[in-house]
Formats: C-alpha cells, sequence, structure tokens
C-alpha cells in the first residue's frame, strides 16, 4: 500500500495552486534557458535535484499550446515523463494531450527539440518505471494507480 501523497494534495487549492506555480517554474525556467527551474529539489530530490523539462502539447479540446514543467529521465536521445500528476488518482492533462496528439516540445537545458510521444507499456514500461523509482522514490510512495510512462524520442529521420 502507498503512503500517500502529502495531505495538502487533497485540498480544494491544490490545483489551482499548482497551476500558478507551474506558470511561474515555466516563465522562469525559459528566460534562464533552465538555468533556475532546471532541477527539482523536493522530497528525495533535496538537495541535488533531478532534471527537469519543459513539455508543450497542444490541447486536445481547445487546440492551444500548453506547457508544463516536468520532471524527466534522460535516457539517450530519448526523454521519459511520468504522468503522475504528484500522486494524485488522476493523471495529468498533459497526457491526455499526448494521446490525442503525440507531437510535443521538450524543452531541457541542452534546447529544444520537436518529439514524437508514446506511453510505453510492457517490458518497456516496467524497465523504465525502475528507473524512474530511482530517480524520484516518490512516484511509487504516493499512489496505487499504474502510473503511466511516457517516452517522447526524435521523429524517425531526425
Amino acid at each position: 500500500m502507498a503512503d500517500g501523497p502529502p495531505a495538502f494534495f487533497g485540498s480544494p487549492l491544490f490545483a489551482p495552486a499548482m497551476r500558478a506555480l507551474t506558470r511561474i517554474h515555466v516563465a522562469v525556467f525559459q528566460a534562464t534557458g533552465g538555468r533556475v527551474g532546471g532541477r527539482f529539489r523536493f522530497g528525495s530530490a533535496f538537495p541535488h535535484g533531478v532534471p527537469v523539462c519543459l513539455l508543450t502539447t497542444r490541447g486536445r479540446k481547445s487546440g492551444k499550446a500548453r506547457t508544463c514543467a516536468l520532471i524527466h529521465l534522460p535516457d539517450g536521445d530519448r526523454v521519459v515523463l511520468v504522468a503522475s500528476r504528484g500522486g494524485t488518482p488522476r493523471s495529468p492533462q498533459w497526457y491526455f494531450n499526448v494521446l490525442s496528439q503525440p507531437r510535443v516540445l521538450v524543452r531541457t537545458r541542452g534546447g529544444a527539440r520537436r518529439m514524437l510521444a508514446y506511453e510505453a507499456e510492457g517490458d518497456e514500461r516496467e524497465a523504465l518505471w525502475e528507473r524512474l523509482v530511482a530517480l524520484y522514490p516518490e512516484y511509487a510512495a504516493w499512489t496505487d494507480r499504474r502510473i503511466p510512462v511516457v517516452v517522447c524520442e526524435p521523429p524517425l529521420g531526425a
């Protein structure tokens, strides 16, 4: 059984607070090229931090570009993401956007790249999940749901 997310995750203020913090994080990352905001230092990631990227998806309903800051696992020329939404019971909106439109833009401290995203399954998912939990153990501690793992890779021929 998972320990569960921190109590404030259940607060009605959680979602609006996360939206505001995400906007600030994205703006700071973009303004500094990731020098500030390029590492996440919360929980087990303190003090050294884990890498953060900006993911831009196309809203499946609005069609608008949506950008969020996410912990990522570098994997060669791929970027691996976790649709954890902080260990809450539901997947984040960016995940549903990716399922609807897999063309994404990923920004790391190394620059921006257009990529194609897909949900990892089977042995690939399990191998990546082990590495993700080693990177940030809270992924496994805060929920019992099967959290989707999303792989972003360069398009063929790129």
